[in-house]
């Protein structure tokens, strides 16, 4: 009988420190490289297209590819509507489908696949610029800007490390969203900050005049105070009122019904809400038909025109009619989440002689505090952005306006888009330490995780 004896496995060779420290080198010199290249490009794409939009347009024939956007709408605004609907949805699925073909054939390997990606990194920007109808001496930049874009992207997406096509299928498919972004946020958010340091107009560069304007004149001033009152407030209360209603209401009877009532007005429009209050706030010289005045008349007491109690008594009413809309929405969160308690915990805290209270605060409040945080900021970002009751119940009268309506005010009513624009920048700046206070707690919860 043979006898077959196994080899003994020979063990890898360790690797060469010196040829690995080569090759990161290489890597980082080719990351660099990449980086420098596409940031350059960039770079002179934006400066190319900044120098086309903002030259003064010749008084040329537009060239475009036999039709535009704008043409297109144009025909599609002369159908009918029952026409309309399939035109789009074919055109949508015609894009769409395009989109998905490219996703699907740009990482494959090949000749052919090769030339697809080239020309399409060089095709698609150019069609999508003259699509706009760019005027004939722009044609020039349309084709630089194109070509630059195409050559970038092909560039990095050869010399990307998952390999040819990755890049170029990661671009397709954060594209749509990205130029959305671009169109209905960047761009909009970029111009409004220009757009404050200009005059009413928007002709003339006036530098600060119109944020000194927001903080000293009375429609800007008092439309910063109440919106600080509304930010602090309403938050605050809404939240204490909802956590109470899902404390009790769950120890309750005909829990379920009890909070289908309370979250009822958050099912109301802020319009339905301001108008239902406003007859509760009603004042006129007689009979009553608003239910403070009755009240108040009811014990001897002289009818008061609430809405016009200035300062700050018509806020603080308009306030409540928010509280009153936003309670049910921090109950239903906070029920649910006091619900996800461990009873574990509770039954612990029982056993080491703490009383309801002391449950309360030390078990359930921190069981609950990212659902306290996200109510908070939520109502909190609504409260900075209220427009409807202002408007429906004081139209910002008598002191109450609030930065959102008396934007809108100051664009609509006294077509001043400086003030607008300014008042808008506040309002961003309220919003923003929310925004980076929800980002942190995202990641903290993420860490946890």
């Amino acid at each position: 009988m043979t006898d077959i004896r196994q080899a003994p496995a020979t063990a890898a060779p360790p690797p060469d420190p010196k040829r690995v420290e080569r090759k990161d080198e290489r890597v980082a010199r080719t990351r660099r490289t990449t980086g420098l290249v596409v940031a350059i490009a960039l770079i002179l794409a934006v400066a190319l297209f900044l120098f086309m939009i903002t030259r003064a347009p010749a008084e040329t024939k537009p060239t475009t590819l036999g039709f535009s956007l704008n043409s297109f709408f144009k025909w599609l605004g002369e159908l009918g509507p029952i026409v309309q609907i399939p035109i789009i949805v074919l055109v949508f699925g015609v894009v769409v489908g395009l989109l998905l073909l490219l996703i699907e054939y740009a990482p494959r390997a090949g000749r052919f696949y090769f030339w697809l990606r080239l020309a399409s990194c060089f095709l698609i920007p150019v069609i999508a610029f003259m699509l706009l109808r760019p005027y004939q001496n722009a044609v020039i930049y349309v084709l630089a800007i194109a070509v630059i874009l195409g050559g970038v992207l092909f560039y990095a997406d050869y010399r990307s490390r998952e390999g040819a096509g990755y890049l170029f299928q990661l671009v397709l498919f954060a594209a749509p969203a990205a130029i959305l972004l671009l169109i209905g946020l960047i761009y909009p958010a970029l111009s409004t900050l220009v757009q404050s340091f200009m005059d009413k107009t928007g002709s003339e560069f006036v530098g600060l005049d119109n944020y000194i304007w927001t903080f000293t004149n009375p429609e800007g001033f008092w439309s910063v105070i109440n919106t600080i009152i509304w930010v602090l407030l309403a938050p605050t209360i809404a939240t204490a009122v909802g956590l109470a209603y899902a404390v009790f209401i769950d120890r309750a009877k005909g829990e379920r019904a009890l909070k289908i009532l309370i979250f009822m007005p958050f099912a109301i429009s802020f319009v339905g809400a301001g108008i239902i209050w406003k007859f509760v706030y009603d004042f006129r010289q007689g009979q009553q038909i608003g239910a403070l005045n009755a009240i108040v008349t009811a014990f001897g007491g002289e009818p008061v025109s609430w809405l016009a109690a200035a300062p700050l008594v018509n806020t603080l009413l308009l306030v409540v009619v928010f509280i009153w809309s936003q309670t049910g929405l921090a109950m239903v969160i906070l029920s649910a989440a006091i619900k996800a308690v461990p009873p574990e915990q509770m039954e612990a805290a029982e056993l080491d002689g703490a009383n309801a209270w002391e449950r309360f605060i030390n078990v359930t409040i921190p069981g609950i505090r990212s659902s306290l945080i996200v109510v908070l900021t939520t109502i909190a970002i609504g409260a900075l952005k209220v427009y409807d009751i202002v408007a429906v119940m004081t139209g910002g009268r008598n002191d109450s306006t609030v930065l959102a309506f008396e934007m809108v005010n100051q664009q609509q009513r006294f077509q001043s888009y400086g003030h607008s624009a300014a008042l808008a920048v506040v309002l961003f700046i309220f919003v923003l330490p929310l925004i980076i206070f929800n980002v942190r707690q995202i990641r903290k919860q993420r860490e946890i995780r």
